[in-house]
């Protein structure tokens, strides 16, 4: 039985977008497979469905990680430096609010012990003065 050609363009109907998606996803998922198994292929695949959800493979010799790492090797590029630089600027940004808080949280609590001084002291010149007062 010979299968017809079919044009390649969207499919306009979502539910056999769909079925089309979730057939062609393993199909290509199982020559992954058989490239890893046959041939000691080292395979990684990341899909996302338009319904947002995650689907990948990955040879059972090998991890994600690894092969990336692998492919930064051989490109010569970091694909995580730039990622990298943002984290620790915002890491930055987060211990300098921090430190700001901090000092402000060490003012606040001395400005509260200065009340407290304060009333504690005006407490007890009220109470000579009554103690003056009986004498």
């Amino acid at each position: 039985m010979v299968r017809g050609k079919i044009e390649i363009k969207r499919i306009e109907n979502s539910t056999n977008r769909q079925v089309t998606y979730s057939k062609r996803r393993k199909g290509l998922f199982k020559k992954a497979n058989e490239l890893a198994i046959l041939c000691d292929a080292k395979v990684s695949i990341i899909m996302h469905s338009n319904t947002g959800k995650l689907h990948e493979y990955i040879s059972p010799s090998t991890t994600t990680k690894q092969l990336f790492d692998e492919y930064q090797k051989t490109l010569k590029i970091d694909l995580w430096s730039s990622h990298y630089e943002i984290m620790q600027e915002n890491l930055r940004k987060l211990k300098e609010i921090n430190n700001k808080l901090r000092h402000e949280i060490s003012i606040a609590g001395s400005l509260i012990r200065l009340k407290l001084t304060r009333k504690r002291q005006g407490m007890q010149n009220k109470y000579t003065e009554v103690s003056y007062i009986n004498l």
